[in-house]
């Protein structure tokens, strides 16, 4: 089951469930699209991945099944990874 992270990772910017430019990578990483297509170019941070839109969980399944509530903010540059 997804975590529906609350935030991005990179700005803090809210993404609540129904936000419609919420990206994960395969980890479940959030960012908001401004900041995934923008300052990460498309590439995970954390991982190295690549972003896909984060499913919309149906409003009458967030009761059963509610979003994260645990922010996630990287403490760190939130620039592409660099390679090691």
């Amino acid at each position: 089951m997804l975590e529906l992270r609350p935030n991005c990772e990179c700005c803090g910017k809210d993404l609540p469930p129904e936000a419609a430019d919420a990206l994960i990578c395969s980890f479940e990483c959030t960012f908001c699209a401004g900041c995934a297509e923008g300052v990460l170019a498309g590439v995970c941070p954390n991982c190295g991945g690549n972003f896909a839109p984060r499913p919309i969980r149906p409003a009458a399944k967030l009761a059963k099944y509610p979003a994260s509530t645990k922010r996630v903010v990287k403490a760190e540059d939130c620039g592409p990874r660099k390679a090691a």
